[in-house]
């Protein structure tokens, strides 16, 4: 069974929708009891960084979050905003982040370069062929974008790159806690692989 927390930020269902599809259980959940009994949680997450954290701070999740990405080393995958909520703060706002990968999110920003904010569409991602996330992907991975905010290129976390006027961290892991910029349930079959592989290999 696959937790996807329910703390009021973006369409979890199709998340959930997707899940099923490729043959796994999962439950919609901002429960504690139920959150602590998961054996893996899913973070996803559409909106503003500082709503993000304050929804998180009102449910009484935080804590619950950490306990079980920390200290019980439960497979934890956090999806685009979920992803930045790992970090430890974002430009876009003033809350502090759940603190579990060292890196900060910044805002998109471009000199020289006439590139639309948010990113969004499709992407190419270029990937660690050693990185479970990605065992068995299709050739040419490519997978949906929406945001404008991002995670910078980083050896000690990166496992995924993607460019939009420079390379920006598409995929993040920090022993079992990963993190992905796009959106793999609307990245149909690349989104598929990617949930599967979480499923299976951590």
């Amino acid at each position: 069974m696959i937790t996807i927390i329910d703390y009021g930020m973006g369409n979890i269902a199709s998340i959930q929708k997707m899940l099923k599809k490729i043959g796994y259980d999962s439950e919609l959940t901002n429960n504690k009891e139920r959150i602590l009994n998961s054996q893996k949680i899913i973070l996803p997450g559409v909106g503003a960084f500082d709503y993000g954290m304050k929804n998180l701070k009102d449910q009484d999740l935080i804590q619950v979050l950490r306990y079980k990405a920390i200290e019980k080393k439960t497979p934890f995958l956090g999806i685009c905003l979920g992803m930045q909520l790992l970090g430890k703060s974002s430009e876009e706002g003033q809350e502090e982040g759940l603190s579990l990968i060292d890196f900060n999110t910044i805002k998109f920003k471009f000199d020289n370069v006439k590139l639309k904010i948010p990113h969004m569409g499709w992407n190419y991602i270029e990937y660690n062929s050693d990185s479970k996330l990605f065992k068995d992907m299709y050739e040419e991975a490519r997978y949906y974008f929406v945001h404008s905010y991002y995670v910078e290129n980083n050896d000690s976390y990166t496992i995924a790159r993607a460019n939009y006027g420079f390379d920006f961290s598409a995929a993040v892991r920090k022993d079992n806690i990963l993190g992905v910029q796009f959106h793999p349930e609307k990245s149909h079959k690349f989104g598929m692989r990617l949930l599967k592989n979480f499923a299976e290999e951590f």
